[in-house]
């Protein structure tokens, strides 16, 4: 297909800023393609900003022999952590042994073990645990990350909140991520290479017309506007079947399967800065993840979702679930006194048949279809460690329909604030407290670890605390929030404080007002001019 001008038709039109989406459209305007994205709501909305933030392999996923997935996921995190060590940085898991812990009845192991060992009647043994974290160490040609011990429990930080009938563990390494910010971050890098991105607009409809795209845009604020497009991409995560039947209205010949994974965060439960790893007696697993300095975060739950249009919430049951589970190996049982917050997503999983939430492919399935004329790529499944992948596989399906478009580019290059080594986040924050001698560290370290070398442009001519004007708490300035509005699409306050930061946790609700006060006075004194 020949290019045009920009302004009369772009390459590509991606419907969704959720992670899948805004890594496409970073990927294909990095490639010199012109690219223009609309998300309904703001980005990260929706599944993308209810992760349970982890970098995994799916060391769990094993059990159900999916080890291309696992491998390609376990080579992706060092890929990743390199890309953006101010959002992603290692964590340790610890995860305990028992002689109760079962498999999840549907995996091909757990079925495989009971014909041949059947006196283990469902339970995971040691040694397939030791075999399976070998292979998770392994899989990947690990560098940066430590490789799995085994630990005595007894004496030790990682023993003491558990119950002193668990006396071994195995420790291993994953990655911790931002979730939302990684989505803002590609947003923000694909800006910059020349995307168009529009929040709070909604396509409403897509309609093919001599081999061109037409697509009606609905911005929640102005007037509809029609963009056409040689090529659109389809990466509405849980609403990718609904795009298909009603904005595109096309027959879709593949699926997704809405599993709700809902988490809650509490106090903070121990002193250690190391993750659990905790098995149920019912074949399932939760995490309990420091979060937040304070707070401790657990999940998920795997529930199948049956209306897209239902807003998921962490139901009471999951609530109480998740308490029981974690207070089967908690020496202080937990209870709902103790949640603080809880967060629900829906995960939009590639319909492969399976019998059980739990069981259903993490894995992805891109579809090019040209049924209609024009060509659109639709995007099912998918985890976040394996976005940058994903992108790379789909900028390989939408290659063929344009000359010219350059080679894979997004492995190894920093995401916006990013340009720093993987071991540099101390050193960073020793140069901004210079810079910035107001600051206290509490202070300095929230801002290195959302923006990276970015929090100096952020802070920029700054002398003193007063220079950075109103103060919304916990240190959320005018500055840092203008910061936010111009360079990372936030326009409401749970936008700041719920997906560009996790400040919900600190702020009153009384100071949340006032901040959706001034983002809308703000709005009316820019809109006037």
């Amino acid at each position: 297909m020949d290019k045009r001008d920009h302004n009369d038709i772009v390459d590509l039109f991606v419907i969704g800023g959720g992670i899948n989406g805004c890594g496409i459209a970073r990927d294909a305007a990095g490639r010199g393609l012109t690219v223009e994205l609309a998300e309904m709501n703001d980005l990260a909305s929706a599944t993308s900003s209810a992760s349970t933030k982890l970098f995994h392999g799916g060391l769990r996923y094993l059990e159900y022999w999916e080890i291309r997935l696992v491998r390609a996921a376990l080579i992706e995190r060092e890929t990743l952590l390199r890309a953006m060590p101010h959002i992603s940085w290692p964590m340790r898991f610890v995860l305990p042994y028992h002689k109760d812990m079962r498999f999840d009845t549907d995996t091909p192991t757990s079925k495989l073990l009971n014909v041949i060992m059947p006196w283990m009647k469902g339970r995971r043994p040691a040694w397939l645990i030791r075999l399976g974290l070998f292979l998770y160490d392994n899989l990947g040609g690990r560098q940066i990350l430590k490789g799995t011990t085994s630990l005595d429990l007894a004496g030790t930080p990682e023993g003491a909140p558990l119950e002193d009938r668990f006396q071994k563990a195995f420790e291993y390494s994953d990655c911790w991520i931002e979730d939302s910010r990684l989505v803002v971050l590609n947003a923000r890098d694909a800006q910059a290479r020349g995307a168009r991105i529009s929040v709070r607009t909604k396509v409403i409809s897509a309609e093919q017309i001599d081999g061109i795209w037409h697509l009606m845009l609905a911005p929640q604020s102005g007037k509809q506007r029609l963009v056409r497009a040689r090529m659109l991409v389809n990466a509405g995560g849980p609403w990718v079947e609904d795009i298909i039947r009603s904005t595109v209205r096309m027959n879709a010949t593949q699926g997704v399967r809405l599993v709700r994974g809902s988490h809650i965060v509490t106090r903070k439960l121990y002193d250690h800065d190391k993750c659990y790893f905790f098995q149920g007696t019912d074949g399932r697993i939760i995490f309990t993840i420091p979060y937040e300095t304070d707070f401790t975060l657990i999940g998920t739950t795997d529930a199948d979702h049956a209306d897209i249009n239902q807003k998921p919430v962490c139901t009471p049951e999951e609530q109480t679930y998740l308490l029981n589970f974690a207070s089967e190996y908690l020496k202080q049982d937990i209870s709902d006194k103790d949640v603080v917050w809880s967060y629900s997503g829906v995960r939009p999983l590639y319909n492969d048949g399976t019998s059980s939430a739990t069981a259903a492919t993490r894995d992805y399935v891109l579809t090019v279809d040209q049924s209609a004329g024009a060509p659109i790529l639709n995007v099912f499944g998918g985890k976040i460690t394996t976005y940058r992948r994903l992108a790379e596989t789909a900028l390989k399906k939408i290659a063929p329909f344009f000359e010219g478009v350059d080679t894979p580019w997004t492995a190894g290059v920093a995401l916006p604030g990013g340009d720093f080594p993987v071991d540099g986040m101390a050193d960073l924050s020793a140069k901004l407290l210079v810079h910035y001698p107001f600051l206290d560290g509490r202070w300095g370290d929230r801002l290195i670890k959302a923006y990276g070398t970015d929090a100096l442009l952020v802070l920029g001519d700054a002398k003193s605390a007063a220079d950075l004007g109103q103060n919304f708490g916990f240190n959320l300035t005018e500055r840092e929030v203008s910061w936010l509005v111009e360079k990372e699409f936030a326009q409401t306050a749970e936008d700041i404080v719920w997906r560009r930061s996790k400040l919900g946790l600190r702020l009153t609700t009384q100071e949340i007002e006032v901040l959706d006060a001034w983002l809308t006075a703000t709005s009316s004194q820019h809109h006037a001019v």
